[in-house]
């Protein structure tokens, strides 16, 4: 390891640091290369690493060690990608399929982290109170965590895209460059705690996982009556809490028992733990400064949040029923459920004579859902049918992918001012055109008028979309045309929680989809439970049908494989928050403003609510 030099004062002071780095970064190519090959062989491009993130490679195991007839074997490669895949139907199917026909199989995930591993292994044997075997796992986890921590810090000093910038136009000097790189590096390692604590396909991390090991330790460590341990490891939890009330009176308590015996001022908390969380405040600092100096984006997470991780399997009681009220504790505590930000209501009037009401929430089994029949007519069905086979593009909508969801079905779409710059140029007919602008707008006042909203209700996105199956792609088919999902936050489904976090639009409030068909075989509209399995409500697409609800994550949902024809409907998000109303919308309404100038006129659809049903 080469150290680098401190700068020295006047001309050339800086010769020195730089030389240091020189030599440092001749150091690590020398050692790279023997070991790996060049740099050509085993620097991996952004793509393939993404896809190792994601465990791609063992989706192709699994079909290559079916080949070979290796059932076990490709039950492992499948259950490894279905860990970080849990959304991944087809894959799950193919999971059932070996449990019964290959008999009894273990089910190994290859590339678990051992550190998480025993971690979740200490807590089991807590929960069953086999203190002993508790200790030797958690101490065990904490030993990989950080031996797992030094090697996240490791990767970070590999290469780093420059997020705010784009690489062609950057014309950042020496020391700005300099700074720009080691705050991608400082950001990296920085996050390095969120990324050891956080499980394979979940998106976001057991909150306060390092201090937790210390908090069971310091508890374990008492039950056996090792009261030096476990005043260390209740000091070890309080450098990251130093305000609980707990576990500064369990440290009291712990103290008072060694009394007489030792001095209990002489044990302090573990040096690791005062290691890791002195450098973690500098990062911090570091960051900081440059947010503030060097206008560098960054926001300093929550990283020791004391709530989060307690309403999942892991969560233990607070107090232990055998123990003295005079005892010690587990800081553990429960975060109260959030409440709405709302009051949620339903039954409104529906405002059209023609719109049949079928089902509300209680009928489709969930909250906060409505199935509408009749809010279009067969005629005006056809008609945005025909706009859409002209204006729509393929993968419109999805970053241009025209197969954004599953590749077994193409998806097209357009948005509302496309389809009336369209109908100006007369590429389509205007009337046409300026349906697809009406229907949207009906929908929006019928579901503002049915939820019983207080405030207005704005368009967030508005998009005409048709998926069609794909020939000879549909044998066997076991994937969903549209993953389960929530529409504002990210479903967990193994935490059975929905983390409303970019890049989630955690600003959409309610969603609709209007069909337009129902001349295609399956694409069935599901709701499921949190667990993204459980169906509770399956509707089937025909003309004039509008399913609408809440886009949170008490509204998981996705769509059924599109198996034969084309399947069409308009899409439709809306959100109470004025700050983001759709800008296309804004601009459709300025188009339709300046027709109704030239007198073009409306359409022939009557838009004019009545007052009551």
């Amino acid at each position: 390891q080469v150290r680098l030099a401190a700068p020295g004062p006047g001309a050339g002071g800086d010769l020195p640091f730089f030389g240091s780095v020189l030599r440092r970064a001749d150091c690590v190519r020398r050692c790279e290369e023997p070991r790996l090959g060049t740099v050509s062989r085993h620097r991996a491009a952004e793509e393939v690493r993404a896809d190792f993130q994601r465990r791609v490679p063992y989706s192709y195991l699994q079909r290559a060690y079916i080949q070979l007839n290796k059932l076990e074997e490709a039950a492992n490669a499948a259950h490894t990608f279905f860990m970080a895949n849990p959304e991944h139907m087809e894959i799950q199917q193919d999971i059932e399929n070996y449990k019964t026909t290959a008999g009894k199989v273990s089910l190994i995930d290859l590339e678990a982290k051992q550190h998480m591993e025993d971690y979740s292994a200490g807590v089991r044997h807590y929960d069953k109170e086999e203190y002993e075997l508790a200790i030797e796992f958690l101490e065990r986890a904490l030993k990989g965590y950080y031996s797992e921590d030094e090697d996240c810090q490791i990767m970070c000093e590999g290469p780093q895209r420059f997020e705010e910038h784009e690489y062609l136009d950057y014309k950042a000097g020496l020391y700005e460059a300099i700074a720009d790189h080691y705050m991608q590096v400082l950001a990296c390692k920085h996050d390095c705690v969120r990324e050891l604590a956080t499980r394979s396909g979940r998106i976001s991390p057991i909150e306060n996982f390092l201090p937790l090991h210390y908090d069971y330790l310091q508890f374990a460590y008492y039950r056996v009556g090792d009261y030096v341990k476990a005043l260390e490891c209740a000091k070890s939890y309080l450098l990251f809490h130093p305000d609980d009330e707990d576990v500064l009176e369990n440290a009291g308590y712990y103290e008072g028992l060694l009394e007489g015996t030792m001095d209990p001022e002489a044990i302090k908390p573990r040096k690791e733990a005062k290691r890791l969380l002195r450098r973690h405040k500098l990062e911090s600092h570091l960051l900081q400064v440059a947010a503030a100096g060097l206008g560098y984006a960054y926001t300093e997470p929550n990283y020791w949040n004391r709530y989060g991780a307690r309403q999942d399997e892991h969560s233990v009681p607070s107090s232990i029923s055998s123990e003295p009220e005079d005892g010690p504790r587990l800081s553990l505590t429960k975060k109260p459920m959030p409440k709405p930000d709302r009051e949620l209501r339903e039954g409104g009037p529906l405002l059209y004579s023609d719109v049949k009401f079928v089902y509300n929430s209680q009928q489709l089994n969930g909250t906060q859902r409505v199935l509408l029949d009749n809010v279009i007519s067969e005629e005006q069905c056809r008609e945005l049918h025909r706009v859409a086979s002209g204006i729509m593009l393929a993968g419109d909508g999805y970053r241009g992918k025209t197969s954004p969801h599953t590749p077994n079905e193409r998806f097209e779409g357009a948005t509302v001012l496309k389809a009336l710059k369209y109908g100006y140029e007369g590429r389509v007919p205007l009337k046409s055109a300026r349906l697809f602008y009406d229907i949207s707008e009906k929908a929006r006042r019928i579901v503002q008028s049915y939820f019983l909203l207080n405030s207005t209700l704005y368009f967030s996105y508005t998009h005409l979309v048709c998926r069609t199956a794909l020939s000879g792609q549909q044998e066997r088919r076991n994937d969903l045309s549209h993953p389960i999902h929530a529409d504002n936050c990210l479903l967990d489904p193994e935490a059975n929680e929905c983390w409303k976090e970019p890049p989630a639009y955690t600003f959409r409030d309610y969603s609709a989809l209007l069909y337009m068909n129902a001349d295609f075989e399956g694409g069935e509209f599901i709701f499921t439970e949190m667990d993204a399995k459980t169906v509770t409500a399956s509707i089937k697409p025909k003309c004039g049908r509008m399913i609408s609800f809440s886009s949170g994550g008490e509204n998981p949902h996705g769509v059924k494989a599109v198996t034969k024809g084309q399947r069409c409907a308009v899409a439709l998000w809306f959100t109470l928050d004025p700050l983001y109303r759709e800008l296309e919308r804004i601009q459709a309404d300025e188009v339709i403003a300046m027709l109704d100038q030239e007198h073009l006129g409306p359409s022939e659809m009557n838009i004019n609510p009545k007052d009551e049903l």
